[in-house]
């Protein structure tokens, strides 16, 4: 097999072959066809997180080893299987769910391996996708994907997942009420599509760049909103919502986006963040109460949820985002364009 791995953050990824895996257990052995390129392999690549005010999580601190192959949202064909990995798919073509916990905490006996505090997913913390292979710990993270292409499938395990349990998080909006999405990268235009299948009818997209503001009125937003014409933006973000701002959903996760979400949601509103851009705000504790607003972090979502968004997406609901692809051997470039902000919806990396 051969990976494109990260031996030292800041370091482009190095090329490096070896035999194929051979499954133990109930492990089975995927052969990567597919693999998304996430925005938060990014943080990773660079080595940190973060955290505002000049403070930083560094990758090793939080039990990053190296070498790590990373690409969590990972689609392949089962080639193999452990003589423990009962009713294996051999030769099926299978979404990856990448989210793994500990399997003994009250999280992942509850089937919440992504609220797990000792988190072992795919991609972050086991060999991931950027490679000609993967191995899976057990076949109960291969999900079906029936006839859906497999290339628009594909970021479902991260970027669809994600906003799709945000999503569940803020809702309900009623008719006469908003949705709000900061930021129109590849989470955003999700969450856009996502929830006008989840039946939400006035979504305004929230982002800087026109380009990506165009793709997400495409994906059904009943209006866009950029920052960066209005002196006072949580006013005018109010104003397009008529003061009925319901939710947010911040698929960026920086200090702008989170001052405007949290001052523009109505009295009693949500704000859901998921976006891990980075920096801090300071909010006036009496204000939360008074208000009756939520902040509420969402991180991923579980495998009940990815099998949940699936299933809608195999009702023709959700309508396709934007997808480059390009070949798997460019992984640390495409991760560059993306921190560079040259890419509009998602890209996925091919080995076929």
């Amino acid at each position: 097999m051969r990976s494109y791995a990260l031996t030292e953050p800041g370091k482009p990824f190095e090329t490096i072959d070896k035999p194929d895996p051979k499954p133990t257990g109930t492990e089975v052995l995927l052969r990567v066809t597919r693999a998304g390129v996430c925005h938060s392999d990014i943080h990773i690549s660079d080595g940190f997180f973060d955290l505002g005010g000049g403070k930083v999580l560094s990758i090793v601190e939080r039990g990053q080893k190296f070498p790590i192959t990373l690409g969590h949202e990972i689609l392949g064909e089962v080639v193999a299987a452990g003589p423990d990995a009962k009713d294996a798919p051999i030769g099926k073509t299978v979404l990856v769910h990448p989210w793994l916990g500990c399997g003994e905490c009250s999280a992942c006996k509850a089937e919440m391996e992504n609220h797990c505090p000792t988190m072992r997913s795919l991609g972050v913390f086991r060999d991931g996708g950027y490679a000609t292979h993967c191995v899976v710990p057990h076949p109960k993270y291969l999900v079906d994907i029936g006839d859906l292409d497999p290339t628009v499938v594909t970021p479902y395990s991260c970027s669809g997942v994600t906003v799709f349990s945000a999503l569940k998080k803020a809702l309900p909006v009623r008719d006469d009420e908003w949705l709000a999405v900061m930021g129109a990268g590849g989470l955003g235009l999700s969450a856009v599509t996502i929830a006008k299948a989840m039946g939400v009818k006035n979504i305004v997209s929230v982002d800087i760049d026109d380009a990506k503001l165009d793709a997400a009125k495409k994906m059904g937003a009943s209006a866009t909103f950029n920052t960066t014409k209005h002196d006072k933006p949580i006013p005018a973000l109010q104003e397009i919502a008529g003061g009925e701002l319901r939710a947010v959903v911040d698929t960026v996760g920086g200090e702008a986006t989170a001052n405007l979400g949290i001052g523009a949601v109505r009295k009693g509103g949500r704000y859901v963040i998921v976006g891990l851009y980075g920096g801090q705000i300071t909010v006036s504790l009496p204000t939360i109460p008074m208000r009756a607003v939520s902040i509420i972090g969402s991180y991923v979502g579980s495998l009940g949820e990815l099998r949940e968004l699936i299933d809608l997406v195999k009702t023709g609901k959700v309508k396709p985002i934007p997808i480059q692809t390009r070949p798997l051997n460019t992984a640390y470039d495409t991760l560059q364009d993306l921190k560079a902000g040259k890419i509009v919806g998602r890209v996925v990396l091919t080995n076929e």
